[in-house]
């Protein structure tokens, strides 16, 4: 767990109601004793009130399910977050994750709506509406095939979602096709707030760069900085806006090293000013031994000439380059025809998460190697 997490849990900035409970029961002691800030002015539910009707998501640390509850017949997703031995620094890195959801609300967020928890075991869950997809489950789905409408309408949902969360103070850090979850009205709403956190600009503690998966880090985390903003989940931003356009992911490294080389070759390696300005902790590890051209342009000619020009910002190697989610949003890909679709107007899909996606791969390679 990174040091920024210790002061995360008591700032809790809004009180979240949820539907009536007994007085009487309360939350346990394991959770109470380092993370009590984060569940202050909630009741918990029971585990028994909700029926679990199926596996849809699988993490390192968490389990999601889709169920049922009893008490309202809604149909909900239920992330089941595992402790080993009830590690207090555990339970307070999972205690962030609550503070920062209670912190933010914005259609294009995805909103906690309970917690359930058991006196008897470790187990925790958090309550949340009910998504049908994810971006990449649908993206990996070889019979769908995204509209320029209905990228922007995706993309600018997403930066909508952003834009809340840095306006809050709070960094995702992990902004990816599969935490961008999406319902039958084609409303799309960012989910997975694990690896959020609250900043600061002036802020003097330090954060950690080991954040953001692969594919989607930008350059100065991978180089080690400690010292980030908004910035980071933009470059993620245009990662996933290239993505959708291109068909498939446009940076796939497999090592941090392979990943930086990516980078450099798409988007040119940086002068030396800015190996001087910046002193990244691994520049000396990465620093490319041959000088490489920016061809953004080049690679993605393809591209609609405003999603070109959204997508060479928000990939800038400088950080201050790639501006801001609201700068985004007033780019001209959202104000050049064909305009964004309406949500309402997008195609009605049949579930398909990323598991989905990844039990298809492996039936693939099964068939095939047999």
């Amino acid at each position: 767990m990174d040091s920024e997490s210790n002061d995360d849990q008591t700032r809790v900035s809004m009180m979240i109601s949820t539907p009536h409970r007994s007085e009487r029961e309360a939350w346990p002691e394991w959770l109470t004793a380092v993370a009590g800030e984060a569940v202050k002015g909630w009741l918990p539910r029971r585990a028994d009130s909700f029926e679990k009707l199926d596996k849809i998501g699988q993490g390192t640390y968490s389990t999601v399910y889709k169920a049922r509850d009893l008490e309202t017949g809604k149909i909900v997703a239920m992330k089941k977050v595992r402790f080993v031995n009830l590690d207090p620094e555990s339970v307070r890195f999972m205690a962030r994750e609550i503070v920062n959801l209670r912190k933010l609300d914005h259609p294009n967020v995805m909103k906690l709506e309970g917690i359930v928890t058991s006196r008897m075991s470790g187990s925790l869950y958090l309550v949340f509406e009910y998504m049908e997809h994810d971006l990449s489950g649908l993206a990996a789905n070889p019979s769908i095939k995204f509209t320029e409408p209905q990228i922007k309408c995706y993309v600018q949902q997403l930066l909508r979602g952003l834009e809340h969360c840095h306006k809050q103070g709070v960094l995702h850090r992990d902004i990816k096709g599969s935490n961008l979850l999406i319902n039958n009205d084609g409303v799309l709403k960012i989910a997975d707030f694990g690896l959020a956190t609250f900043y600061h600009p002036d802020q003097s503690q330090p954060l950690t760069s080991r954040v953001v998966t692969l594919w989607y880090r930008a350059p100065e985390l991978l180089l080690g900085a400690t010292e980030y903003g908004p910035a980071i989940d933009l470059w993620s931003a245009g990662c996933i806006l290239a993505e959708l356009f291109a068909g498939k992911p446009i940076m796939p490294g497999r090592t941090e090293v392979e990943q930086m080389h990516k980078i450099f070759k798409l988007c040119g390696s940086p002068s030396e000013i800015y190996w001087q300005k910046t002193k990244f902790p691994h520049a000396t590890s990465f620093k490319p031994q041959q000088s490489y051209i920016r061809c953004i342009t080049e690679t993605f000619k393809h591209f609609p000439p405003s999603a070109l020009t959204l997508v060479d910002k928000l990939l800038s190697m400088e950080p201050q380059d790639r501006g801001s989610a609201t700068s985004a949003l007033r780019s001209e890909f959202f104000r050049r025809e064909p305009l964004p679709a309406d949500p309402s107007s997008l195609p009605k899909y049949s579930p398909c998460k990323e598991l989905d996606a990844k039990l298809r791969d492996e039936e693939t390679r099964r068939y095939v190697t047999c």
